[in-house]
């Protein structure tokens, strides 16, 4: 299976960087993952309600033209479908079932995104209903994909 992890931005702290790079080496034998991000938008300190849907919309618009064609579309957002790790890996397994061998999630920036990328989705989920940043939910979903992949062959992951 492929999975692709679209996002916004480039990851700054060092410790976040280290926990992916160790999540990617443990995903090696299930998976092959790859990172696309896109440059977040310039953005003044006190951003005007104009402002931030201009920058919605630019980063929406970047993130949609780097989303891998025949990808299934699963998009973390704050108002999708709240998923527990065992539902992740059945979704895994069912998408396996179906055919369908390439999955894309995609995170948005600071600000989130549009609409449009919602419309864009096939699967439109909620990790918690905390707030994390964009940079630091990057660790929790190669976390989860490697916890799914786990959770599928049955395999011990922390208990």
């Amino acid at each position: 299976m492929k999975i692709s992890l679209v996002c916004v931005g480039k990851i700054k702290e060092k410790y976040l960087t280290q926990g992916i790079e160790e999540y990617l080496k443990r995903l090696g034998p299930f998976c092959k993952l790859e990172i696309i991000s896109i440059n977040e938008e310039k953005m003044p300190d006190n951003p005007s309600p104009a402002e931030k849907t201009q920058v919605i919309a630019k980063e929406t618009k970047r993130l949609l033209a780097v989303i891998p064609g025949g990808a299934h579309v699963v998009v973390l957002d704050v108002i999708g479908q709240p998923i527990s790790s065992p539902e992740l890996s059945d979704l895994f397994d069912e998408l396996a079932v179906r055919g369908q061998s390439h999955i894309a999630f995609v995170i948005g920036g600071a600000f989130g995104f549009s609409d449009e990328l919602r419309k864009r989705s096939d699967e439109r989920i909620s990790f918690s209903r905390l707030t994390f940043t964009h940079q630091m939910i990057r660790l929790l979903v190669v976390e989860q994909i490697y916890r799914a992949f786990k959770i599928s062959r049955g395999e011990k992951y922390h208990w």
